[in-house]
């Protein structure tokens, strides 16, 4: 049997989340071996494979807006031997980008997917917020309005847990606000333009980090929370019981 008839292999390569330098030898000497790179944006993989002189062999688009359907044209690729290397913008796809259909796309054929690891937004600002990093939850982007948000919040408080976020600059300041009423006033931080030049990180409790970002920042933004500091919801039934006393009262 001919070599390339060999299934190939699909590469998750974590890209720097600012800083060029941040790839590691391994991932470069990946992506330069690479028969094809997907790439979330290939305008933006383009300025970074630039940077380290390597020139692709194949570059395609692998989005939010096609991931479906690129997902299984990419686990035809590494079926017929091929290695693909699938990137984001940055960080490691998958997490909070486009990775998880073809990833299970791959795993349904019984394909080879390998992990390439490389810089993380989420655990450079746990350890920069300096807050416990033995349990914690990443969440995500918290919704766009205060009210989804505020009850988004009371059921992440359940984990007990640091709470790792992201958050649009634009809505940072409604996001503290209402972590500030639900979660009570407790320890956080805010890490602006991690591994940039204007990188900044902020420490305070809530009140503080809400009056400090009154107005909203530029750049990106990661929010950590002490999740485990604060008060535990009430049970569900003490709750209910109190709704019902309150409305035997209005009668």
């Amino acid at each position: 049997m001919d070599a390339r008839e060999q299934p190939g292999t699909l590469y998750l390569v974590a890209t720097p989340i600012g800083n060029l330098e941040d790839l590691t030898y391994r991932a470069a000497r990946i992506l330069a071996e690479a028969d094809v790179i997907a790439a979330e944006d290939t305008r933006h993989t383009r300025k970074l494979l630039d940077h380290y002189g390597i020139a692709p062999r194949r570059l395609i688009a692998c989005h939010d807006h096609n991931e479906r359907h690129s997902a299984s044209g990419i686990a035809d690729l590494v079926a017929r031997g091929q290695t693909v290397a699938l990137c984001s913008d940055a960080g490691t796809p998958g997490v909070n980008d486009p990775g998880f259909r073809v990833v299970s796309a791959c795993y349904e054929r019984g394909l080879e997917v390998r992990v390439i690891p490389g810089a993380s937004a989420v655990l450079s600002a746990l350890v920069l917020s300096n807050l416990p990093a033995h349990e914690f939850v990443f969440l995500g982007f918290p919704p766009r309005k205060s009210g989804q948000r505020r009850n988004w919040l009371d059921r992440a408080r359940r984990h007990q847990a640091t709470l790792v976020m992201m958050e649009a600059p634009h809505r940072l300041p409604g996001l503290l606000e209402d972590a500030l009423a639900v979660l009570g006033d407790i320890q956080g931080a805010v890490c602006l333009e991690i591994t940039k030049m204007f990188e900044l990180t902020e420490r305070a409790n809530l009140s503080a980090l809400s009056a400090r970002f009154s107005e909203p920042p530029r750049g990106e933004v990661m929010v950590v929370i002490d999740g485990a500091s604060a008060p535990p919801p009430e049970p569900e039934a003490p709750r209910r019981e109190r709704g019902r006393r309150k409305d035997a009262d209005k009668d």
